[in-house]
């Protein structure tokens, strides 16, 4: 019987791990899961603290999805936790691999990132060949990727996921979404112009999957369907699909009161194409907005 190709899976326990688990092994993958502490609930999890350097001899791919949930104030402790909790884990699987003998060796880490690091650009499409933008999101995602491309001197594959908002149930961002909405509170941000780059749950799982077998792609890497929308347009669309109405509009001055740096954030866009994984034959089960609500509400 032909042995079985080895993944390794930081965030297994998070919210895209959890499925993803399932696809990898449909693809003859065996998953070895690895998280910070705690006791999971994802068979086959192998534990480990975040100050020790993780054993990944013999794994063929290393995917990384950890980070500390920054939709939270930008204090300057939580700051710290978000750079450490990406730069410096990612950092810390790097030279874990660059331990290993070269026959043990993975080759491929897929690490995650997200399309902050495109700073506020308005109206531009973004596509992978875009510039970085300024900015303490697209700082953080700089050091982050920077942090994944160090083992490339090692003929290592490397793809940098930079995601938009994830949309799927048992999610942040959709429960929080649906409830406001359902009690009839929702309503768009600031003016509602800025653009917000989303993916359905399901295509987020499968175009990691479909990055870990593409040899083809390399570097950064949109994961955001290829409609983005406007704020406004959002809200309305998601309030229609809750039979709600979207009344109340949250002005930018609350937003930032309530939530400093981040709510800030919240007020600009990124009209982020994913241009790299449409090109290399990916096909979305939910291109458009229409239809990941019609699969999520429905």
């Amino acid at each position: 019987m032909q042995e079985k190709r080895r993944v390794a899976v930081f965030g297994v326990t998070g919210f895209i791990g959890r499925g993803l688990v399932d696809l990898l092994a449909g693809e003859g993958f065996s998953v070895t899961g690895i998280c910070r502490g705690g006791k999971g609930s994802v068979p086959g999890v192998e534990f480990w603290q975040s100050t020790e350097a993780p054993d990944l001899a013999g794994h063929e791919v290393v995917i990384n999805l950890a980070g500390e949930p920054i939709a939270r104030r930008w204090t300057a402790a939580n700051m710290l936790r978000f750079h450490e909790s990406r730069a410096g884990l990612t950092r810390r699987i790097v030279e874990g691999i660059a331990a290993l003998p070269e026959e043990v060796r993975p080759r491929v880490l897929v690490n995650a990132s997200a399309v902050g690091i495109y700073g506020n650009r308005g109206d531009e499409e973004l596509t992978e060949a875009s510039a970085p933008g300024s900015g303490y999101l697209a700082e953080l995602c700089r050091d982050w990727e920077a942090a994944a491309h160090e083992v490339e001197a090692l003929g290592v594959r490397v793809i940098c996921l930079r995601t938009g908002i994830v949309l799927g149930k048992g999610g942040e961002a959709f429960e929080r979404l649906a409830t406001v909405f359902k009690w009839g509170i929702g309503g768009r941000l600031g003016k509602g112009r800025q653009w917000m780059p989303w993916i359905h749950v399901a295509d987020q799982r499968a175009a990691i999957l479909h990055a870990v077998l593409s040899d083809s792609l390399t570097g950064p890497l949109n994961l955001c369907a290829p409609h983005p929308e406007r704020n406004a347009e959002f809200t309305r669309k998601f309030a229609a699909a809750v039979h709600r109405p979207a009344l109340f509009p949250v002005p930018g001055f609350a937003l930032k009161l309530a939530l400093g740096g981040f709510g800030g954030a919240l007020l600009e866009g990124q009209r982020a194409l994913p241009e790299k994984l449409l090109g290399d034959g990916f096909q979305f089960r939910f291109p458009t907005l229409e239809l990941a609500l019609g699969d999520l509400v429905g």
